[in-house]
């Protein structure tokens, strides 16, 4: 089996880098636009582990690779960012609540148990 090549609107992820944040734009949604439109700053280094607050922060290109602690009310949880991210919110790689096991009825549980 051949490994599928990662594509975000047709453009690869050296592709996706190389892009200004105009052109960048114009690939993403319209609730990703507005929101980087008011929030548009300049290209960083990536330090080691960045702990956030912000699980509504959109996931951009040049953020891959690196590790994000995304809080969920009670603690970090560490993400990796990964190509297949970009244009994701990072809430939705930290989920903020214990799924639900159902273990079997117990006594009493149904009406065929009285007899």
């Amino acid at each position: 089996r051949t490994l599928r090549k990662f594509t975000y609107c047709g453009m690869d992820l050296d592709q996706l880098l190389d892009m200004s944040y105009e052109q960048l734009m114009q690939l993403y949604r319209a609730r990703q636009r507005r929101r980087l439109n008011l929030s548009l700053k300049a290209k960083k280094e990536k330090p080691e582990v960045v702990k956030t607050h912000l699980r509504d922060m959109i996931i951009l290109p040049e953020m891959v690779g690196s590790m994000v602690g995304v809080y969920n009310s009670k603690t970090f949880n560490q993400v990796e960012i990964k190509p297949e991210m970009i244009g994701h919110y990072l809430g939705e790689f930290s989920i903020t609540y214990k799924p639900v096991k159902h273990s079997q009825p117990g006594i009493g549980a149904t009406h065929s148990s009285r007899f």
